[in-house]
Order: structure tokens, then C-alpha cells, then sequence
């Protein structure tokens, strides 16, 4: 597939200073106490999405901030794949350290985290899926390890792990971030009501990669070896 991506350097500086506030607020946020903290994160959240299509639309390159836009979208969704996880799988928590929560179970600021790690893994992969993959599973993984520490989310139940991260997530990652730059490609011309759809689209196909992911390692993994 055609890189969908510039691979220009242009407007790169205040693209990078949207990824230091968050670095920066993320430190802030997660050195207070809860409730403050789950608060923190939020607010540190939404600020680096608005930062990030503010500087990609100012420095004009409208091919990021299309990408932005659209990953905004898939972030959103993300909610769902998170939920069935945290409340009818059982694999995943995430501890309540104040701020809204989707039925009481997952932090709304993960309506919004997802946006930089994907943007990550696209954008420098100038929008190839193959890379973008590779990427995505790097830049998650780091993620999955940091977490805990973190008391961000934790895996829970009966799954195998490496470091302390549940090895059936990498692999869906890996198929999130293809699919991610997969659709992107397909749809950043169209309608936003497509891209949209593209974008549960994307998150949808996510939810399957952990379901069979989790099946193969967890569950038909666990029969054969035992």
C-alpha cells in the first residue's frame, strides 16, 4: 500500500512540543493523590489531543492532522475493546484514582489516550501498515510495562505474562496499529460520517485480535501444554 504520510519535516517542532505537554503534564498528574490524580490524567489527556491538532492544523500539514483527527475518532471507541476486557473478560483493571469512569469500571481519559501511542506508531511509520505494526507493538509494549508502575491499568486473571504484561495484548496491538494505518489510508479523503465508521471499524477489529489472540495463548495455549 501507498505511504499515505509526508515524510517532510515541516511543522515538526510544535508537534513535538504537544507530545512535551503531555510528558509533562502526565508527570504532574500522576504525582498527585486520587482523586486529584484521576483528574490530572483527564484534563493532561484532552489537553495533548487539542495541542496536537492545534500545532499539525497551524504548521499546515494537513496530512497529520488528518491523522489526528482520525485517531481521535478510534481513541474514542477504544473504550469499548477496554470494557469488554475490564467487565466481561476479566483481564483487565484499572484502579480507581478518581475522575469520570465509564460504568464505574474504566477511566474516561482512556477515551483519549490512545491517540498518542497510535499517532506514534503511524506517523513515523509515514503510514505503512507493516511498519506501523512493528511500531505499535514497540511503542505498546513500553506502554504495558509502565502501566502498573504507574497505577494506570494492570492485568488481571489467569493470563500469561511476560515482564508483568499480558503476551496476548501485544499481538492485538501489533493488529491495532496496521489496522489503524490501514484504514487511514482507505478513508482520510472521505466523509467525516466514514471515517467515523472506519474508525469502530478499526477498534471493532482490535476487540477480535484480543478475543482470538487471548484464546490461542490463553486458553487453547494453556490445553496443549497441559
Amino acid at each position: 500500500m501507498t505511504a499515505t504520510l509526508s515524510t517532510s519535516r515541516k511543522g515538526l517542532g510544535p508537534i513535538l512540543g504537544a507530545h512535551a505537554v503531555l510528558l509533562v503534564g502526565a508527570a504532574i498528574a500522576l504525582s498527585l493523590d486520587a482523586p486529584a490524580q484521576g483528574w490530572g490524567v483527564l484534563a493532561t489527556a484532552v489537553a495533548y489531543v487539542a495541542a496536537l491538532l492545534w500545532a499539525c492544523r497551524s504548521t499546515g500539514r494537513t496530512d497529520l492532522l488528518a491523522l489526528a483527527g482520525f485517531l481521535t475518532f478510534v481513541s474514542i471507541f477504544q473504550v469499548l475493546p477496554d470494557w469488554v476486557l475490564a467487565d466481561l473478560v476479566g483481564t483487565l483493571r484499572f484502579p480507581d484514582n478518581g475522575g469520570p469512569r465509564v460504568d464505574d469500571v474504566i477511566p474516561l481519559a482512556m477515551a483519549a489516550m490512545w491517540v498518542a501511542p497510535l499517532f506514534a506508531a503511524v506517523a513515523l511509520s509515514s503510514g505503512r501498515p507493516a511498519h506501523a505494526a512493528v511500531l505499535a507493538g514497540l511503542i505498546f509494549l513500553g506502554t504495558e510495562l509502565l502501566a502498573p508502575t504507574l497505577g494506570l491499568w494492570e492485568p488481571t486473571g489467569d493470563t500469561q505474562r511476560w515482564l508483568g504484561v499480558a503476551v496476548y495484548v501485544i499481538p492485538a496491538e501489533m493488529a491495532l496499529g496496521w489496522a489503524a494505518a490501514t484504514a487511514f489510508a482507505k478513508v482520510r479523503h472521505s466523509s467525516v460520517v466514514t471515517r467515523i465508521g472506519a474508525a469502530l471499524a478499526v477498534s471493532t477489529f482490535y476487540l477480535g485480535a484480543l478475543v482470538l489472540s487471548h484464546f490461542l495463548i490463553d486458553i487453547a495455549g494453556w490445553r496443549l501444554t497441559s
